[in-house]
């Protein structure tokens, strides 16, 4: 989200209509309580504004006009210059204190992203980043990702978690993106439906696989965004519900292999299948809301759809495995070679240097 600057002069010192209307009557000779009585105004009033302790209001600026000859609007202007004033020294103020909060930020490699403006000072880092999440101050970051203010939109804490300032950025990345894309109404049986259709683009892996998988999701109201890693949030993949309405499926492409990416979509699609709204996914972050059974769940839900683990059985029971033999068998079971290559690898069976050949790079940027 970038800033958007006006082209506008804010003068350092604005003073309160009180030093106008005081000139005013100094220099027509005539006195606060004479000015009091013609303005039907309460004496005390008219001293409280000449003062600074109290404010113009639009009924006195047309009783002022009358009285003084002074358009009314002039009366409101100054007022309204000098409130404007007043609230940009308490924003700096604002800007100050969340200094320390920003240099937790990796500030650089989300400019890098084009996720954050370049900035000359302290101040426009804090500033770009209440832009960026969509606050007025840095303590509003704090109740919302940590306090759990607003459990409706964000039902856990990342006060636990080993990096939840890298990680509160790269998830409210996810937002934004997803609120470029329109989706209709969530329908888990069109969804279901559709991973026949996804299986068959992860089996293939065309270089267009991205917009293909992301279309298919959208056509039943699953958002899928892409969101590169940020340092100390090497996180895999995340599945919420935005506004209790839409679910979001945010990938990184962490590793940038085909068979991470796949086995990840399918583990967040099941998270969506089987746990609802109220479950939040965050793969490789340890949290207090974590669920082991449910994560075990949408990883069991993965293997289905990936490789099954009687798929598995049968290609362990073939024997020694040639080239060919791995080809054979992806194209009978409908998946991807990397797949079947991951799945060894990561189970210890096959030495990581083996069958590299397969396994596909994934480039988002």
């Amino acid at each position: 989200m970038k800033m958007t600057k006006r082209n506008e002069y804010i003068p350092q010192t604005v003073t309160h209509p009180g030093v106008t209307l005081k000139e005013k009557l100094e220099e027509l000779g005539m006195s606060q309580k004479e000015f009091a009585v013609r303005t039907t105004k309460p004496e005390q009033t008219i001293v409280k504004v000449i003062n600074g302790e109290s404010s113009l209001t639009p009924d006195m600026a047309v009783q002022f006009e009358s009285v003084l000859g002074i358009p009314a609007n002039f009366w409101l202007k100054r007022q309204q210059n000098y409130d404007e004033a007043v609230a940009r020294a308490k924003r700096r103020d604002v800007l100050a204190a969340g200094v320390d909060w920003a240099g937790s930020f990796p500030t650089a490699k989300m400019t890098q992203l084009g996720w954050l403006p370049k900035t000359e000072s302290h101040e426009q880092k804090v500033e770009a980043l209440l832009y960026f999440f969509g606050i007025s101050a840095h303590q509003a970051w704090d109740d919302y990702y940590c306090g759990l203010k607003l459990k409706v939109s964000f039902r856990i804490s990342l006060a636990h978690c080993s990096e939840p300032y890298a990680i509160s950025a790269w998830l409210r990345q996810g937002e934004l993106e997803a609120m470029k894309l329109d989706a209709p109404t969530f329908c888990a049986k069109t969804f279901k439906a559709n991973l026949e259709s996804i299986k068959k683009i992860m089996a293939g892996h065309p270089d267009n696989f991205f917009p293909l998988l992301q279309q298919l999701c959208l056509e039943a109201g699953v958002k899928v965004v892409y969101t590169p890693c940020l340092p100390k949030a090497p996180v895999h993949g995340s599945t919420r519900w935005i506004n209790d309405s839409t679910p979001l499926i945010q990938l990184s492409a962490r590793y940038k292999q085909n068979d991470r990416f796949w086995f990840t979509f399918f583990h967040e699609a099941g998270h969506i299948l089987l746990h609802g709204k109220k479950y939040i996914s965050i793969e490789d972050e340890a949290f207090n809301d974590i669920d082991q059974a449910k994560e075990r769940e949408a990883d069991a839900f993965a293997v289905r759809w990936t490789f099954s683990e009687e798929e598995e059985q049968e290609v362990l029971q073939y024997g020694a495995l040639k080239e060919k033999d791995i080809i054979n068998f992806s194209q009978k079971f409908g998946t991807h070679p990397a797949m079947i290559i991951g799945r060894f690898h990561h189970k210890k069976l096959l030495s990581y240097t083996v069958g590299r050949q397969f396994i596909r790079p994934v480039h988002l940027d």
